[in-house]
């Protein structure tokens, strides 16, 4: 596996999503347009989440639904059908009756996120926790927990809510809408025109080529003045200004008469994404992680749908986690190119926020200190453990499942591993597995369920560090050495919620195989071998092992019994 260093990737782009468009697209979201880019800008000691009566919808009022209705299962993870439900009434009045539906448990259990009109702090089932309080961002520890959750939970999702408004109003019912959230971050548009006849990707290497005015256009119109306030984020990856801001007016009455315009009808919801290196981990998975943000946006989840790769170049798109998709839709990713030459028709359709907006998710994301338990981010991974089909299958009675991911790479690789280990393997406790995630021997998924049923986790700083996000919340990642990148992956970690711990004694390690940084041309931590003193790194290893046993919900199984 190819890993960049996270803090010396390319930021040409400053930091950082598709969602599921439903029937009803539109619901819960403001019309009135608001100045306040709420998710820039997070003052200290915010408001918490009131601790009154909750005003989510009554469970018990549901909607008339014919008797012969059948259930359709959105196939999610156990622990969000609760929160489905509260957003669909109708689904829930459906699984009321039929006798085929599998969660009757989660219809009366009032849940929600947290950025739902009505949802108080009473309905949450989990918060950030901080561990100490940092004056120098909050005056409380309090409002401490509550700037992380603005910066990196549900509250992000909140605050960007706020501000959507449409850009391009309708002319009639049938006509072309878009919406969007501040910045244009993340929009949402239906029957849009795309002229591409004009578009040659073999002819330039640049994947965001601004296309020629008028390539896109629709029966609206725009407000410009509100564009020109949402119009300050204009990088590449940062925003959808270049490619949304200059509709072209156009008058086609009906759906349908638009669409006989077209060569190509995208016909289901449509997803168009732009995409970060798909050959790095760290990376691609805020791609990921951003499209299931829009998906809880929308609160759709179906995987019928078509995700576009928005690239106007010609050049090969590597993707070393390709399978990662299958967890958000049932059919192959549809690279802009392959429709060149054509004019399209987009029916219902979201861009998605993207991988480096400006305090974007999670790539170069501000974090209040001493804060960890993003719930968004554990939904996120539940998500995709479930939708891929990886199964817990511990923990296991009297062992503890350690991982040691070795890079096998250019550099940083582990000169004293095989001594580390066998020191490891002396504790009959713990059940040691050596493993390089190498797509030519073990797929994406199968380094998934490796690492889903890890329950300490040990590598070099690399973006296969990535990993974290997939393990099970009671288990510890261990990055031997952050080589001087001290924030990368304690943060992500954070992100998680899992506990994150590293090698502080440096006198205690030893730089081998040392080469110069390819742009500073000295020296760098990143760009050599390490070893590493054993006792020392025993010591820290039964350190973790202390925290998975002592954490709430690490609970042993009999393995056999699950079976």
């Amino acid at each position: 596996m190819m890993a960049w260093p996270c803090s010396w990737c390319p930021v040409l782009f400053v930091t950082s999503y598709l969602a599921i468009l439903s029937t009803h697209i539109n619901a819960g979201v403001s019309d009135n347009f608001k100045t306040v880019d709420a998710h820039l800008s997070i003052p200290e000691g915010l408001p918490r989440l009131q601790d009154t009566d909750s005003v989510l919808p009554e469970t018990g009022r549901q909607p008339s639904i014919p008797v012969t209705a059948k259930f359709k299962d959105p196939n999610l993870h156990p622990e969000h059908y609760p929160y489905y439900f509260t957003h669909h009434p109708e689904e829930a009045a459906v699984c009321r009756q039929d006798d085929d539906c599998l969660h009757k448990d989660a219809l009366d259990k009032r849940a929600c996120w947290g950025y739902e009109v009505g949802c108080y702090r009473q309905n949450l089932t989990a918060y950030p926790h901080c561990f100490k309080h940092n004056p120098g961002w909050a005056r409380s520890i309090e409002a401490q927990q509550d700037i992380f959750w603005n910066q990196t939970d549900f509250g992000y999702l909140k605050n960007m809510r706020e501000g959507h408004t449409q850009l391009c109003i309708p002319k009639t019912q049938q006509s072309t809408s878009l919406d969007c959230s501040p910045q244009m971050h993340f929009c949402r548009a239906r029957n849009l025109v795309f002229n591409l006849t004009q578009l040659h990707p073999h002819s330039t290497y640049q994947r965001y080529k601004a296309l020629a005015s008028g390539y896109v256009s629709g029966d609206c119109s725009m407000n410009h003045d509100i564009l020109e306030q949402y119009s300050q984020h204009k990088g590449d990856l940062q925003s959808w200004v270049k490619e949304l801001g200059n509709i072209s007016e156009i008058s086609t009455g009906t759906r349908e008469k638009l669409q006989s315009q077209c060569d190509v009808v995208l016909d289901k919801p449509t997803f168009l994404m732009k995409l970060d290196a798909g050959v790095n981990m760290y990376h691609h998975f805020c791609d990921f992680v951003n499209l299931y943000l829009s998906q809880v946006y929308n609160q759709s989840y179906s995987s019928d749908i078509y995700i576009i790769m928005w690239d106007t170049s010609g050049m090969f798109y590597g993707d070393f986690f390709s399978e990662t998709w299958q967890a958000f839709s049932d059919h192959p990713i549809i690279p802009l190119r392959d429709m060149a030459g054509k004019t399209v028709c987009l029916q219902d359709g979201v861009f998605s926020t993207l991988p480096r907006m400006p305090r974007g998710f999670f790539y170069n994301m501000p974090m209040v200190p001493d804060c960890s338990g993003s719930s968004f981010m554990r939904a996120f991974s539940q998500h995709v453990v479930h939708r891929l089909g990886i199964i817990q299958q511990g923990p296991v009675r009297d062992k503890l499942r350690i991982t040691f991911l070795d890079r096998n790479s250019s550099f940083r690789n582990v000169i004293n591993q095989k001594e580390l280990i066998d020191e490891l393997k002396k504790n009959t406790g713990y059940d040691v597995k050596v493993v390089v995630y190498n797509l030519k021997e073990l797929t994406f998924v199968q380094q998934l369920k490796i690492t889903h049923n890890s329950d300490i986790f040990i590598s070099m700083h690399g973006a296969g560090l990535t990993h974290l996000l997939f393990l099970p919340d009671w288990a510890v990642i261990f990055e031997l050495s952050n080589c001087e990148d001290e924030r990368c992956y304690l943060d992500l970690a954070r992100l998680r919620g899992v506990h994150y711990t590293t090698w502080q004694k440096q006198h205690l390690l030893q730089k081998h195989n040392e080469a110069p940084h390819p742009s500073l041309g000295t020296p760098h931590a990143k760009f050599c071998d390490y070893s590493f003193n054993k006792e020392e790194f025993v010591r820290l290893v039964d350190e973790a092992a202390q925290h998975v046993r002592s954490h709430p919900k690490f609970i042993p199984k009999n393995i056999h019994d699950e079976l």
